[in-house]
């Protein structure tokens, strides 16, 4: 008696079921390979591990210990290309990281609005401009217009003849501008540059910091928000690696011939061995 059992069905493909007894140790050999033990690194998860051995184990059904060999070098190369995700991933995000670090931005924005209109005083911070998405931009867009809008109400009602053009104006201006207005309100004549005139509370400062203040920097800020998309695949472009990705992509070409070979010789061994066991024994009749 050997340690399988031949099941056979009429119209099917001859399978190796392995008995319940060996079946468990198999699975023990296997999650205690020699290999096994190298393959999986202090910092990674060995029960993800152990999960790919077990599935392929399933799928595989190994009989004796060189096809539970065999398996194990198939799941050590699949574990290895999962690696090389990591590393391409990180690759990626190290490249982003200058792109992004303050000391490179500038050259980022540079040549990303190399073609662009900017205006003067407007920055853009090039991680800002990686993490927007590509309905982000066009959503603050949106935003800015209806607040700038806002502020041209005000504008209006400024320069009309109403007594109480002021509150008005106050009233319809957006939380944000009146916020600002408030603040600016708060500063001393030491805050101001030398020539400068202070905003005082009342209609024409009001006006006047609309329209040098306020306008302008709406301006600036839709020049950022319109420029981020070309920032961003600027930045995206620049942390490309060539020369890590094509040592990885060469590895990665490696271990799929590595597992291509493991996998054809585990099938013609299992081929062989189903085979063998459907051999007519020494002496049978023909």
């Amino acid at each position: 008696m050997t340690n399988v059992d031949v099941a056979s069905k009429e119209g099917q493909n001859d399978v190796i079921v392995p008995s319940e007894g060996y079946d468990a140790s198999r699975l023990n050999a296997v999650r205690h390979g020699i290999l096994s033990r190298y393959t999986v690194l202090p910092w990674e998860d060995g029960f993800e591990y152990d999960e790919l051995l077990e599935v392929l184990t399933a799928e595989h059904a190994p009989a004796g210990p060189t096809e539970t060999h065999l398996v194990v070098e198939l799941a050590g190369v699949l574990w290895r290309k999962r690696r090389l995700r990591h590393a391409e991933i990180a690759s990626f995000q190290r490249g982003l990281h200058r792109a992004a670090d303050s000391y490179t931005d500038s050259k980022t924005v540079r040549s990303a609005l190399v073609l662009a209109r900017f205006p003067d005083g407007a920055k853009i911070n090039v991680a800002d401009a990686v993490r927007a998405g590509g309905a982000e931009p066009k959503s603050e867009l949106v935003s800015l217009e209806a607040d700038r809008q806002m502020t041209l109400s005000a504008i209006e009602l400024l320069k009309g003849n109403r007594n109480d053009a002021y509150e008005a104006a106050l009233q319809a201006l957006h939380p944000s501008t009146l916020d600002a207005w408030l603040k600016q309100l708060d500063w001393k004549p030491g805050d101001y540059e030398a020539g400068d005139t202070p905003f005082k509370t009342d209609s024409e400062s009001l006006l006047r910091y609309l329209e040098t203040e306020i306008l302008s920097w709406y301006e600036r800020e839709r020049a950022v928000l319109t420029a981020q998309p070309l920032v961003r695949s600027q930045a995206l472009g620049e942390s490309l690696d060539p020369d890590k990705l094509e040592r990885l992509g060469r590895y990665e070409v490696h271990l799929d011939r590595k597992f291509e070979r493991t996998l054809s010789t585990l099938l013609r061994l299992q081929e062989l061995r189903r085979a063998r066991a459907h051999a007519p024994a020494d002496g049978a009749a023909s």
